[in-house]
C-alpha cells in the first residue's frame, strides 16, 4: 500500500488536471476484430473466425497521450501520421479523449496500424500496415517546428519510442537538451538497444528484454543485468533506469540505490500498452510532485489493472481511485472529507461501478446500535459515505450539553470502521445539501421512520435511487448512555 494514499488521492482527484504533458513518438492505430472459432476452412487449413465486433484504439504514443488523458491531464501529442481514414479514426478517438493534436505532422506515409484479429482471446493474426521509407526532411524539421514552443509550456515530456522512425537520436537529443535547460522531466520508454539515444533523461523504462538488449547480458542473469543497467544509467546520465519485469515487479536504479515494487497479483488477459500506462503514470504522479517511490507504486497499481482487460486499454483516475480507497485500505483521517473532496470521490467510485450508500447522524458515543446501522447500510452497496453533524448541529438538536465527544474526535473514529468509507461533516440541521450534492444510490436512515419522512427521498427517488429503513437496535442510544454516566457520578 502507498505510504502516501492523501497525497496520490489528491492528484488523482483533482492535481493532474493542471497538469501538461507532451508525449512525442510513433502514432499507430489498434484495431480488433474478434469472433469465435469453431471450425477449419475447406480451403486451406485455417480456422474460420465467425466475426462478432470490431473496435478501434489508440496505439504507441497516441496510447500514452490517451493515459494521460485519462489520468486527468492536459495531454499534448506530438509525431507522424498519414492522410488516410486510418488517420481519421485515430483523429476522432483522440479528439474524443481530448488529447491535443498540435504536435502532430501530417505526412505522405500511412498511419501506422495494427489490425489484430481475435478469437475466444486467442490472437489468431496480427495484421500491420507502415511503410519502410523514413519521413521527409522537411517533414522531421517541421515536427521540430512544432515540438520547440510546446516544449516551453509543459510540465513533463514522454519520448514513446517504438522504434518506427519518429525519435531519432538528434531528435531525442535535441527534446532532452531543450527540457533540461527549462528544468522539465524528459521520461523515456525504449524500444532500441542504444540507451545512449536517451542520454541525459530523468528516466528511462525498459522492460527486462529491452534492458538485456542494451547490455548483452541474459535476463535470466537478474542480478547481472542489474549492474550492466546500473553502468548504463551512469554512462548516459541518466537519473532513474526504471525496469519493469512483469510478475517480478518494477526495479529502479538510482544514485540512491535500489527500489523494488512487487507486481500487484491480477489476472492477466492482455499485456498490450501495459508500459504505456506505466510511463504515463510516472510522468504524471513525478510532475505532480510525488516521489519516485510513490509514482512507482501508482505506476503498478495502474499496470496492474489494465492487463486485466482485453486490447489496449488506457488507465483511467477512477480505477485507481477504486482500487485505493477499500474501507480497510486507507487510514482512517483519510476517510474523513470535505464536501468538495467526497463530490469527486463518490463521482469516481460510480463511474468505476460502485454502488453509494449515504446515512448520516450525530454519532456521539458510539455504541452497538450504531455500529449495527453502519453494517446494515454498508449491506446496501458497495461503498459507504457517512453525513456527520458537527458540534454547532448536534448542540442546537440535542441541547447545550451536547455533544459529549468533539466533531473531530468523532469523525476519526467513525472513519475507523470498516464498513465506513468516507465521513463528511455537516454544519446544517439536516443533510440535504450534502445529499443533493452527493446524490447516493441508497439513502438509508436508522429509526421508526417511513420513506416519506427521511429527508432528501425526493431527490435520490427523482434520481433513480432508493431509500431504506434500518430499525434501531432496542436498549441502546447514546441519551441513555449519557444518562448512565450522570447517575452513576
Amino acid at each position: 500500500m502507498l505510504k502516501d494514499v492523501h497525497a496520490v488521492l489528491g492528484l488523482l482527484e483533482s492535481g493532474f488536471s493542471h497538469l501538461k504533458v507532451l508525449v512525442v513518438g510513433d502514432l499507430m492505430l489498434d484495431r480488433y476484430i474478434l469472433g469465435e472459432v469453431d471450425r477449419i476452412s475447406p480451403e486451406a487449413p485455417v480456422p474460420v473466425l465467425r466475426h462478432a465486433q470490431r473496435y478501434e484504439r489508440a496505439g504507441g504514443a497516441a496510447n500514452v497521450a490517451m493515459n494521460l488523458a485519462g489520468l486527468g491531464c492536459q495531454a499534448m501529442l506530438a509525431g507522424f501520421w498519414g492522410d488516410d481514414g486510418e488517420q481519421h479514426e485515430l483523429a476522432a478517438i483522440l479528439e474524443e479523449a481530448k488529447v491535443d493534436t498540435v504536435g502532430v505532422v501530417t505526412t505522405s506515409l500511412p498511419t501506422i496500424s495494427k489490425t489484430r484479429i481475435v478469437g475466444r482471446r486467442q490472437q489468431l493474426l496480427r495484421l500491420d500496415i507502415e511503410s519502410r521509407e523514413q519521413p521527409a526532411v522537411q517533414d522531421r524539421r517541421r515536427l521540430w517546428e512544432r515540438l520547440n514552443p510546446l516544449l516551453e509550456k509543459v510540465d513533463a515530456v514522454i519520448l514513446s519510442d517504438y522504434a518506427k522512425g519518429v525519435l531519432t537520436r538528434e531528435l531525442c537529443a535535441g527534446i532532452i537538451e531543450k527540457a533540461r535547460e527549462l528544468k522539465v522531466p524528459v521520461f523515456a520508454d525504449p524500444k532500441t538497444p542504444d540507451l545512449g539515444k536517451y542520454a541525459g533523461a530523468t528516466m528511462v523504462c525498459p522492460n527486462l528484454g529491452e534492458l538485456a538488449l542494451a547490455t548483452d547480458v541474459d535476463a535470466h542473469r537478474l542480478d547481472a543485468l542489474m549492474v550492466a543497467g546500473e553502468i548504463q544509467r551512469l554512462n548516459h546520465g541518466i537519473e532513474y533506469l526504471t525496469v519493469t519485469m512483469s510478475e517480478k515487479g518494477i526495479r529502479v536504479l538510482s544514485e540512491s540505490g535500489v527500489h523494488q515494487s512487487p507486481a500487484r497479483a491480477r489476472e492477466v488477459f492482455d499485456v498490450s500498452g501495459a508500459g504505456d500506462t506505466v510511463i504515463a503514470t510516472l510522468a504524471a504522479a513525478m510532475a505532480g510532485g510525488l516521489p519516485m517511490e510513490s509514482a512507482v507504486e501508482l505506476a503498478n497499481l495502474a499496470a496492474g489493472i489494465v492487463v486485466g482487460k482485453v486490447g489496449t486499454v488506457p488507465i483511467a483516475s477512477h480505477e485507481l481511485v477504486a482500487a485505493l480507497t477499500p474501507s480497510s485500505g486507507i487510514r482512517s483521517g483519510e476517510k474523513v472529507l470535505t464536501i468538495d473532496q467526497a463530490s469527486r470521490r463518490v463521482a469516481e467510485w460510480r463511474a468505476a461501478g460502485e454502488t453509494i450508500v449515504f446515512t448520516n447522524g450525530c454519532f456521539d458515543l458510539l455504541h452497538v446500535g450504531h455500529v449495527t446501522l453502519l453494517e446494515e447500510c454498508r449491506g446496501f452497496g458497495s461503498k459507504l459515505v457517512l453525513g456527520l453533524n458537527t458540534d454547532a448541529s448536534v448542540q442546537r438538536l440535542k441541547g447545550p450539553t451536547r455533544p459529549v465527544v468533539g466533531e473531530r474526535e468523532r469523525a476519526r473514529v467513525m472513519s475507523a470502521l470498516a464498513a465506513v468509507d468516507a465521513v463528511v461533516l455537516f454544519d446544517e440541521d439536516t443533510p440535504l445539501e450534502l445529499i443533493a450534492a452527493l446524490k447516493p444510490d441508497v439513502l438509508v436512515k436508522g429509526g421508526d421512520y417511513s420513506v416519506e419522512t427521511v429527508v432528501g427521498h425526493e431527490l435520490v427517488i427523482a434520481a433513480g435511487g432508493r431509500v431504506a429503513i434500518v430499525p434501531t437496535v432496542q436498549g441502546f442510544s447514546t441519551t441513555s448512555i449519557v444518562k448512565k454516566m450522570t447517575e452513576n457520578t
